[in-house]
Order: structure tokens, then C-alpha cells, then sequence
């Protein structure tokens, strides 16, 4: 099992109980850098991994393989921690791997364990509340939407299907007794609660 764990904005106070324990059981322990190995070592030992900065395709692509082989050889049969600050469905290092590592190793479980990200980093640090509808970018075309209080899911499921969204996910309650998430658009139900999420992606087109 592999499993992709926030560390949170750098502040050795910020990382969650549970990123705490998963770290100190698991079999081996793998970071992108120094910061969050320092953040990693009160814990338990780990290995760096390197990832260059570079916007070359070819180079990255080996990099990504060259990692997930490693990271892939001890998840087969252990529990293997990739620590990484931030939030690691959030810009992060991690999906990358987890993507090559899907195609290559299809076999292994993937889970994650959210951090404290950039974005709620910045809203504590400057002062801002939000409280209304916002938009993220890191420069590149929207493809994903995120809808909260989804009391209607099955009504934003529809209208967001004519914006040209076709991949849904419905959440509700998420990590409490009572939470759902389901992944079939024919499953989602027409009634949810204020703590309901409809995730909405759509696919990149083929060239």
C-alpha cells in the first residue's frame, strides 16, 4: 500500500495526528526534499527522493518512472508513506507519482491523508475569509469543479454535464460515521446534505 501524506505549510505544530501515526507505522518512508524530511524525521527515517525542476517532458517522464519503481517496490508487500508538504491531492508531487505509478504498478493501493494546503494556508496567514464562490489557478485551463452544499446533487450533476463536465464524484459527511462517496453518475441521489461535495472533471481530449 502506498500512502500520500500531508505535511501541511511547514510548521512541525501543523501536521494532523493521523499524518503522525501513519508515519511512524510504516514500513518505509519517502519525500520530494529537505523541508519535508525535516518534517518526516522526528517520526521516522526516510529516504529523498529527487525530482528535478524542469519543463522537459522527456526528462520528467523518467524521473516519474525511476521514482515509482522505486516507491512501487516496497509497497508491494508494506505500507510505504510519501510525505509532502501541503495537501497531496492539491498541486502536489504525489499525484504525479501516483499516476505513474497506476500505469505501471496497477496492482498496488493508493490512498491519502490530507494536509493543511497552500490555499488555507493563505486565507490564516493574510487574514481573508471566504465565504462565497472562488476561483484557483496555476495558469492552465479549467477543467475541474468543485461544488459545496450540494443539497441538489443530481440538479448540479445535470447543469454542470452541459458545461461539458463528464467525470462526478458525490461526497457527503466525509470522514465521519455516516460518510458516502460514490462514482457512478447513475448513483448519485437527488437529495443530499449541507455537508455534501459534488466533485465534477472533464476529460482531456485525445489528440
Amino acid at each position: 500500500m502506498l500512502i500520500g501524506v500531508g505535511l501541511g505549510p511547514g510548521d512541525p505544530q501543523l501536521l494532523t495526528l493521523k499524518a503522525v501515526e501513519t508515519l511512524k507505522n510504516s514500513d518505509m518512508v519517502y519525500v520530494p526534499g529537505r523541508l519535508a524530511a525535516d518534517l518526516v524525521t522526528p517520526y521516522a527515517d526516510c529516504e529523498i527522493l529527487d525530482f528535478p525542476m524542469t519543463k522537459d517532458s522527456d526528462v520528467l517522464n523518467a524521473i516519474w518512472k525511476k521514482n515509482a519503481n522505486i516507491v512501487a517496490e516496497h509497497a508491494r508487500s508494506g505500507t510505504v508513506a510519501f510525505g509532502l508538504i501541503g495537501d497531496p491531492n492539491f498541486f502536489s508531487t504525489f499525484s504525479h507519482l501516483s499516476r505513474v505509478i497506476h500505469e505501471y504498478h496497477p496492482g498496488i493501493k493508493i490512498t491519502t491523508i490530507p494536509g493543511i494546503s497552500s490555499i488555507t494556508s493563505f486565507a490564516a496567514r493574510a487574514g481573508v475569509a471566504i465565504d462565497s464562490s472562488f476561483e484557483v489557478s496555476d495558469g492552465t485551463g479549467v477543467r475541474s469543479k468543485i461544488t459545496l452544499k450540494a443539497r441538489r446533487p443530481l440538479d448540479i450533476v445535470n447543469s454542470l454535464a452541459n458545461e461539458g463536465y463528464d467525470e462526478f464524484i458525490f461526497a457527503e459527511k466525509l470522514f465521519s460515521g455516516e460518510e458516502r462517496v460514490i462514482k457512478t453518475r447513475e448513483d448519485i441521489p437527488e437529495k443530499g446534505d449541507y455537508f455534501s461535495i459534488i466533485y465534477a472533471k472533464k476529460r482531456e481530449k485525445e489528440d
